[in-house]
């Protein structure tokens, strides 16, 4: 939680209902006044602590596609290595659902099981990581 005063959260919280020009270009300059009376430095180890979680995020989401792209793809190598890294897996379940995407990537259908698959491994990701 941001470390700012009442009145900062409350000029904040007010933005969205200025939408005249003038009157936003207003608002903002005295957000702006406002805020050279915060605690700068903790602000900033904050937004620096957030923007490290969203990297890991990113990072761990990315690895998530790429996880569901290489088992779509791959063979049952791929899945056996999946499977040693998520133990948890289903593996009957997961090689139906390969299979389907498989069959919707060769008849140009949208990619729905695709989805299935993402949502499946993310899962099992967060339960392996205690998120769930």
């Amino acid at each position: 939680k941001l470390p700012l005063t009442d009145a900062l959260r409350k000029a904040l919280a007010e933005a969205p209902k200025h939408t005249a020009n003038i009157a936003r270009k207003r608002h903002i300059l005295f957000i702006g006044k406002l805020m050279r009376d915060q605690d700068q430095e903790a602000i900033l180890v904050l937004l620096d602590q957030l923007d490290a979680s969203t990297r890991q995020y990113n990072e761990r989401f990315h690895n998530l596609e790429r996880w569901r792209d290489r088992l779509i793809a791959g063979d049952d190598a791929d899945l056996e290595k999946f499977v040693v890294e998520y133990p948890d897996a289903d593996r009957q379940q997961l090689r139906s659902l390969i299979r389907q995407a498989q069959h919707e990537v060769a008849r140009n259908k949208p990619p729905a099981t695709s989805r299935k698959i993402f949502k499946y491994i993310r899962e099992l990701d967060e339960l392996q990581r205690g998120l769930r």
